[in-house]
């Protein structure tokens, strides 16, 4: 107790002393606790970075903003879409109704009528067809009932036939060979391979791509008037692939003399240009509605 207080201010030096040890102590652990949340929560951010820096594109930097150009361009494509729209009119449906769904019975009936017509329009044009010709729809012709929820999808594609047909048609060539579509109902698998595509349409955030194939026998003018005629389309065709080669000897070329006109010298040149078979596969692009 003597020395206690001999030495009161060396104790008191010595508490106070062991109390500031214990508070930077403490302050030392806290602050050590606050450091490793904030480089735990730095190493999230970095890895976040890393991993955004690795998408192809990568947002940018501090320099180049591609988030925000992409949106820019987004942007653009949008409104270039919204311009373009007048040349990807919708073709209309056969049959076109306002109110109510296509039933079996109306189908049917649209469907002799179109195919009907359409050959009527080729016998008009001198466009030879293949016997008993029905626009691949042979599937169909003899059916009054129809596999349900397909009949939209067929009329969409009968409406698409005619136009793709009445194309050819106009340009006057020789002979349609076949028009093949994508299956689109059950009962598609009851009709003539040589009908149907093996592809499907493929559907994107801005259209769909409904693929057609269509073979038919021509010459070099008539083949240029078809490509001219799909190129000026208000229905947004699209020639994806042509492939041309000699038709052969057939019957519609047997009869069409060459072309003859007038040389040098009172000398006669015959053009005998040859007849063509050309296969074209043609999309039809249907743009997504936007709001």
């Amino acid at each position: 107790m003597g020395w206690l207080k001999r030495n009161l201010f060396f104790a008191i030096g010595v508490v106070v002393a062991l109390g500031l040890l214990g508070a930077a102590g403490f302050y030392d652990y806290a602050s050590w606790g606050h450091n490793q949340q904030a480089f735990a929560h730095l190493n999230e951010v970095y890895t976040k970075l890393s991993d955004a820096a690795k998408i192809k594109p990568s947002p940018g930097n501090d320099k180049v903003d591609n988030i925000t150009a992409a949106n820019e361009q987004e942007k653009q494509l949008r409104d270039w879409i919204r311009q373009a729209q007048k040349y990807f009119k919708p073709i209309a449906p056969i049959p076109r109704l306002t109110n109510g769904p296509v039933t079996s019975e109306l189908f049917a009936g649209a469907l002799h009528r179109t195919v009907a017509q359409l050959k009527l329009e080729a016998g008009a044009a001198n466009v030879a067809l293949p016997p008993d010709y029905d626009f691949s729809f042979t599937a169909h012709m003899d059916r009054l009932t129809f596999a349900p929820g397909s009949l939209e999808l067929l009329s969409v594609q009968l409406g698409e036939v005619k136009t793709i047909s009445e194309v050819v048609f106009a340009a006057r060539i020789n002979a349609l060979d076949g028009i093949q579509r994508v299956r689109s109902s059950p009962d598609d698998a009851g009709g003539p391979q040589t009908d149907y595509l093996d592809e499907q349409q493929v559907t994107t955030d801005l259209a769909v791509l409904v693929p057609y194939q269509v073979t038919f026998r021509a010459f070099s003018p008539e083949i240029a008037e078809v490509l001219k005629v799909f190129a000026s389309s208000p229905n947004g065709f699209v020639v994806k692939t042509i492939t041309v080669q000699p038709a052969g000897a057939t019957t519609t070329d047997a009869g069409a003399p060459p072309a003859s006109l007038p040389g040098r010298g009172g000398l006669q040149t015959v053009l005998n240009e040859q007849l063509l078979r050309v296969t074209m596969m043609i999309e039809v692009v249907k743009l997504t509605p936007r709001n």
